[in-house]
């Protein structure tokens, strides 16, 4: 049991929806009061604090922000060490870096000692959840889960599922697929903080047999997050409609097999024709915006407000996709997001931008009952944001006027030395982090 102060800000509805004033709560001098199970028992004022909870130990992070834990809704476990792979565009960098290093993660002993690592770079930056896909190897999601379990994480992934034009090492079959996406679902989905995501790697790498067998788990399981990818890239879709020439366009392929839905995800969707943002806004998928893999790999410009027009609005969410995505840091994320959304004619605010990384990410994934916000009965994931972690930083926060220019200092700004704590189901994990790296 623990109560932690500072100045505390959670959403409570969409920005882009309700108008900024109305999207959040704010306190300048608040507190979060954590009960012995690591969920959250009371926020508020630290003024209001009840009488049992100030006998308590506080620990106060003076004019630090408390936030709930960052969710990044796309990123790839196995790919921690390909950030700045160079690569001439997205099918080129797969085939000379990712199906190379994703091979390696067949080995138990290896796979393990990246999860440790991976997960304790999320925790260093202040992500307390994820969805990511994992490799074609069950050792793979086995140990991610493994890990994830010993630390009370909230993750959501799944074995990636490829049948051709991929390398053997990482190639399954249909049935193949099918089975063993059926028994990790059996060993991991529920327990504990875990979710288990079906995961087609994208259109190119599977067979149309091995998509009816996707198709099939996703009727079988209709509560299950499906991931996977989609318009990222020209080639990519120039090679989509070669391999699928009966398709009208690349969303068609995976309509067809019946994996559009409110709980599936598709990365990047960068260049959608207005029939495929209908028919996405129709079914209620999510596009996962990638910005930082997206400039990094030279893919184009997203338009979040595009996306989002009222007559036909697809739900977004926003991921790192850690490797092609360059900084595991939520904060480079949403600057890139930032940045992305000016150049393509139409700004986000720092508002927007918490919103998706925090409560907009849990909605989509529907775990906004569990995590996403301060209320009580949620997990207490939090992060501790510094506006001053940088000499620098504290030069520009002096000049901020309202907390708009707090948070935009920060997204434009910080970096994994502005999360000064990430609490996870109330328990301290980056100072931790730093107390064994410094032993």
């Amino acid at each position: 049991m623990r109560v932690v102060a500072g100045q505390m800000l959670s959403f409570i509805d969409d920005p882009a929806i309700v108008g900024e004033e109305r999207s959040y709560r704010f306190f300048d001098r608040g507190a979060v009061a954590i009960d012995d199970g690591g969920q959250i028992a009371w926020s508020g004022p630290l003024a209001d604090l009840p009488d049992d909870w100030r006998r308590t130990a506080i620990t106060d992070h003076g004019r630090s922000l408390i936030l709930p834990g960052f969710i990044d809704a796309h990123l790839h476990f196995p790919q921690y060490r390909m950030i700045a792979a160079y690569g001439a565009d997205l099918l080129d960098w797969l085939n000379r870096y990712t199906f190379v290093e994703e091979q390696r993660y067949g080995d138990p002993a290896l796979a393990a000692q990246a999860a440790h690592a991976f997960l304790d770079e999320l925790v260093r930056n202040g992500v307390t959840a994820c969805l990511a896909f994992s490799t074609v190897h069950p050792e793979a999601l086995d140990a991610l889960f493994g890990e994830a379990e010993r630390r009370n994480m909230a993750v959501i992934s799944g074995k990636t599922m490829m049948d051709c034009n991929a390398p053997r090492g990482l190639s399954d079959t249909p049935e193949s697929g099918y089975l063993r996406s059926k028994e990790l679902i059996a060993r991991w989905h529920g327990r504990g903080r875990l979710q288990y995501a079906i995961s087609p790697r994208f259109a190119v790498t599977s067979s149309e047999a091995q998509l009816e067998a996707t198709g099939a788990l996703k009727r079988e399981h209709p509560d299950l997050v499906l991931q996977t990818h989609l318009s990222e890239n020209k080639a990519e879709i120039e090679a989509v409609a070669r391999v699928f020439p009966w398709s009208c366009d690349y969303t068609d392929v995976y309509d067809r097999y019946g994996l559009l839905s409110e709980r599936a995800f598709f990365a990047h969707g960068i260049h959608l024709s207005e029939r495929e943002l209908a028919r996405l806004s129709e079914t209620g998928a999510a596009i996962a915006h990638c910005p930082t893999s997206n400039n990094f790999l030279g893919s184009g410009l997203f338009g979040y407000r595009h996306a989002r027009e009222a007559t036909r609005p697809v739900s977004v969410a926003i991921g790192s996709d850690i490797g092609g995505g360059t900084s595991f840091s939520m904060l480079a994320t949403l600057r890139d997001a930032y940045v992305v959304s000016q150049l393509a004619g139409a700004r986000i605010s720092a508002f927007d931008a918490f919103y998706l990384a925090t409560l907009g990410n849990a909605r989509l994934l529907h775990i906004d009952h569990e995590i996403g916000s301060l209320d009580p009965g949620r997990f207490a994931d939090l992060v501790v944001l510094d506006p001053e972690a940088t000499p620098v930083m504290a030069a520009r926060h002096a000049l901020s006027a309202s907390l708009h220019d707090v948070l935009f200092a920060l997204i434009i700004m910080g970096d994994d030395r502005a999360v000064a704590e990430t609490y996870v189901a109330g328990r301290p994990m980056k100072s931790v982090l730093a107390t064994a790296d410094n032993a």
